[in-house]
């Protein structure tokens, strides 16, 4: 190997083992007061498996009932953006996904939809990343969002830039949201979360990218907000985001985020991909517009370990 290129090659991989170790739950675990009589802001949970982890994590937060009552339709939205596997962390974990279909459905929800905008070709996208299998495994229904047939206008109150977008019409009809982003790293907005994953309930999500970004994700954040939050970071993307290169860009954290405020959960994500949140345009124009706040300091936390 020539030296240039060893040198290259080693920087590349000091940095990626500096962000690796940037990594850690205790960085949220570190604030925030704990409540032990329940009623939390965050549940942060970490060791485990996806479904073990949500299982317990869900409890903490009052379990499924507390959010989807018996009769009620319910749509979650994980990231199905990507025609990637599983392993590339691309899209949210499907075991984590097949599970939150099956608490749905055991909390005596009618009906349980998943969809995503997708980025890549749709049909390919919900056979690879493996969430159509475990969904209809689960008792649950992929529908598609690939035509502009499924979206309705609407509009955006609140929003500084964004003032109405067409929005898929199982988030303005279903009696619960719950969205479910993955954690990773992403080239325009640095990290994709909560408030960012919600680009995949709208029809044109190019407007977002030609009229200022940051500002379109915390304008549609005070639109159709989510009734619960839930953040998968088993496996994270620390480079090459959104779409993703290789396995060697993930990391394997087995981490699980709940919460029903997005700011919440993104700030605590962030400080998990070890970045502050003050360094996130979306995160900070969300608290200015607000929608949540920043400071875990007073925050209710429930932390736990598998």
């Amino acid at each position: 190997m020539k030296r240039r290129e060893f040198i290259k090659k080693s920087v590349s991989a000091g940095l990626f083992a500096s962000a690796v170790s940037g990594l850690a739950l205790e960085n949220v675990f570190a604030e925030g007061t704990e409540n032990l009589a329940g009623n939390y802001d965050l549940v942060a949970i970490k060791g485990g498996e996806p479904a073990p982890m949500f299982d317990k994590a869900m409890a903490a937060m009052g379990g499924m009932e507390a959010f989807v009552k018996k009769g009620q339709s319910v749509v979650i939205k994980p990231n199905i953006g990507w025609d990637k596997a599983p392993e590339f962390a691309a899209n949210t974990n499907p075991l984590l996904v097949k599970r939150i279909v099956e608490h749905c459905l055991m909390a005596g929800a009618s009906s349980v939809y998943v969809f995503d905008n997708t980025c890549n070709e749709w049909s390919r996208c919900y056979s690879n990343s493996g969430i159509q299998k475990v969904v209809k495994e689960a008792g649950g229904k992929m529908v598609p969002a690939n035509t502009e047939g499924y979206y309705q206008e609407v509009a955006v109150g609140k929003g500084v830039t964004l003032q109405a977008t067409k929005v898929h019409e199982l988030i303005l009809e279903s009696d619960v949201f719950i969205n479910v982003p993955v954690l990773k790293n992403h080239g325009g907005a640095k990290l994709s979360m909560a408030m960012k994953n919600l680009m995949g309930v709208v029809w044109d999500r190019r407007f977002w990218h030609r009229n200022g970004l940051d500002q379109c994700i915390a304008d549609f954040s005070t639109s159709r907000v989510p009734d619960l939050n839930i953040m998968d970071a088993y496996n994270v993307m620390l480079r090459n985001g959104p779409m993703g290169v290789s396995t060697k860009d993930v990391a394997n954290m087995k981490s699980l985020l709940i919460s029903p405020n997005m700011v919440t959960m993104d700030t605590a994500g962030a400080k998990m991909f070890g970045m502050e949140p003050d360094t996130i345009d979306y995160i900070v124009k969300a608290q200015s517009m607000g929608i949540g706040s920043m400071d875990l300091s007073g925050q209710r936390i429930k932390r736990l370990t598998v």
